[in-house]
């Protein structure tokens, strides 16, 4: 069995918004947002020209402290749209898309706007002004499950927030 291990990463880049923390937690579409990549990555963006959607990954090194590491949690979110905190059920952090992780990290597809430079034009971002950025990824047509199911409980509390 592997035992855990330390794991360096150097961040390629950094997020620029003017949107406030809370006008991106309720995830407003259509938010334009920066990704600078640094000067010794600018290379890398080689070939990204022409992609409409790209994956960014990121380090959400803005949460607190009593984020990281949980292994289950409640989907808050849906709170914001009348479900009741007792409804919620207690999930494991690998069931939900919460920033509460194990690791920090934040996975996001956008659209890609444009590339000036060193400057990424985006929209729909849903990370904080100054997140680092890790890795980007061209989002491609295998990505796409044609075919998919979702367990019960997530159909119900969708339904119950008013999504379907």
């Amino acid at each position: 069995m592997a035992h855990p291990q330390r794991i360096e990463m150097q961040a390629i880049g950094v997020v620029h918004t003017s949107a406030s923390q809370d006008e991106i937690r309720r995830h407003k579409e259509g938010l334009t947002s920066l990704v600078e990549i640094f000067p010794q990555y600018v290379d890398a963006l080689d070939g990204l020209k022409g992609f409409s959607h790209i994956i960014i990954v990121a380090f959400l090194d803005q949460l607190r402290s009593e984020q990281i590491g949980l292994l289950k949690v409640r989907p808050r979110r849906l709170l914001r749209r009348g479900v009741r905190l007792e409804d919620l059920p207690l999930l494991g952090v690998f069931a939900l898309d919460s920033p509460t992780r194990p690791n920090p990290i934040g996975l996001s597809v956008v659209s890609l706007l444009r590339i000036e430079g060193m400057l990424l034009t985006v929209t729909d971002l849903d990370l904080f002004d100054g997140t680092p950025v890790l890795d980007i990824k061209p989002y491609q047509s295998g990505y796409r499950a044609e075919r998919y199911s979702v367990p019960e409980w997530y159909e119900r509390l969708h339904r119950d927030a008013g999504y379907e």
